[in-house]
């Protein structure tokens, strides 16, 4: 890494905690009150979404925003949105009967915390309630039909056709050979899906877009998606649980064919490099514009947690 790389990649340290300390509180407004009735689930909720976390999804609605000239407070409330549906996600696969985790962000999981009967009615709760921002929020764009393909893209991304689906599959090949190419498909909907849709809602938020440039943004999410995913599945097997947050080496644990697992560590650091570049050249029609999602990218690859 050069010195410039370095010290771009401080100040942007500096800019994602600005931009989690936004969320936090973006999330805390919109969310209902824990002395609303009913106070456990709303209490669970709260827990839940106001646990901390990265808040990678949402950078890369800020980022997207920032390389398309919109300020923050015109993607925010899409940023809450798939955040809240992230979060959902997680609480349910924390569930026994799903991948069974004790541990989420350094806490307990909120089946720990509360029940499992209030941790499956937050994601039911967490789950319209991002819908409802995209068609409320009075600081997205008022055009209805943008608010209409918002909530298309949202839709399709949490879906049997994205993230629910990935789910799915991941479940259902656990202690089964599979190839590389299904390990990728699987995890462009797991996971990529939602790394993907938060480019291209805030792109949505810009309809004069030309097609070209939108393209361009989806072939940049997918590769970094999918190289998220690497670094994730690399972490559960080099990672530190006190830096993580949660447990280590689950993934082999449970027999899930993840990238080391599939192709060992060293390739799936290679095949990371590859996605990279590939997702940085798809930048490069936006010129220094897109400075926000390359540092990003750079961040996301060369995180510990």
């Amino acid at each position: 890494m050069t010195t410039q790389l370095r010290g771009e990649l401080a100040a942007f340290g500096q800019q994602l905690v600005q931009w989690q300390t936004r969320m936090e509180q973006a999330l805390a407004d919109r969310l209902p009150r824990a002395d609303v009735v009913p106070t456990r689930l709303h209490e669970a909720m709260r827990y839940s979404v106001l646990g901390g976390g990265k808040r990678i999804r949402p950078a890369l609605v800020f980022a997207t925003g920032r390389t398309l000239g919109l300020a923050e407070s015109q993607v925010e409330a899409a940023a809450c949105a798939i955040e809240l549906v992230h979060v959902y996600s997680l609480v349910h696969d924390d569930l026994p009967a799903m991948d069974d985790d004790d541990l989420r962000r350094g806490r307990p999981t909120c089946h720990k915390a509360f029940d499992e009967a209030t941790a499956v009615l937050v994601g039911d709760a967490l789950q319209p309630l991002a819908f409802q921002l995209l068609a409320r929020d009075p600081q997205l764009p008022p055009d209805a039909a943008i608010r209409l393909k918002l909530i298309d893209l949202l839709a399709e991304a949490s879906g049997t056709f994205g993230m629910a689906g990935g789910q799915a599959v991941d479940l259902s090949v656990q202690g089964q050979a599979i190839g590389i190419a299904e390990v990728e498909q699987m995890h462009a909907r797991k996971t990529g899906a939602l790394i993907k849709v938060s480019v291209m809602m805030a792109a949505a938020c810009v309809p004069t877009l030309a097609p070209g440039l939108a393209d361009n943004l989806a072939r940049f999410a997918t590769a970094i998606g999918l190289a998220f995913q690497i670094q994730d599945d690399l972490l559960d097997v080099l990672g530190d649980v006190s830096t993580l947050g949660k447990a280590t080496g689950a993934d082999i644990a449970r027999a899930k064919p993840t990238y080391p697992a599939v192709i060992g560590v060293e390739a799936s650091q290679a095949r990371m490099r590859k996605l990279h570049a590939e997702a940085l050249e798809a930048l490069e029609p936006f010129g220094a514009k897109a400075d926000p999602l390359r540092l990003l990218a750079e961040w996301l690859l060369k995180r510990q947690s």
